[in-house]
């Protein structure tokens, strides 16, 4: 197995949203108050291969056919209070990212989570050995 390769504390600017951020620097945003979690990947994903306790559910696209959550504008507003910074997650940090652009356009302080959950893929295709949320150690549980 690989070993995650080591991403920088820092936000690195983005265009449309606040910036990206590691799993580790959101991690300690979420657990300081200083930010709302959002799990934006569909519901079959967090049950079949795993979720963070405590981030809230609220997927981008849903499955089957991942078609537009409908109810993602109102869920993200209410989700985040004044004042927090919303942090976004999904598989591999790209769904993340439109989430977060669609955030900032409703007045959110949003981030992507790079990696997402599981990290990209491996040569063989595989996610989880290649960097995320996951594989770093951060809170996560299985059903």
């Amino acid at each position: 197995m690989n070993a995650p390769s080591s991403l920088p504390d820092e936000v690195r600017p983005a265009a449309g949203y606040a910036g990206d951020v590691s799993p580790e620097l959101a991690c300690r945003w979420w657990q300081a108050g200083d930010a709302v979690l959002i799990d934006v990947r569909s519901d079959a994903e967090r049950e079949w291969v795993g979720f963070v306790p405590g981030a809230v559910p609220l997927a981008w696209k849903q499955w089957p056919g991942m078609a537009l959550n409908a109810a993602f504008d109102e869920g993200v507003q209410a989700a985040v209070p004044a004042g927090k910074k919303a942090v976004l997650l999904c598989r591999s940090g790209v769904r993340s990212i439109a989430a977060a652009k669609r955030a900032t356009e409703l007045g959110l302080e949003a981030y992507n989570i790079l990696e997402g959950f599981e990290g990209d893929a491996d040569a063989e295709g595989h996610r989880g050995r290649k960097g995320g949320w996951r594989l770093r150690g951060l809170p996560w549980r299985q059903n």
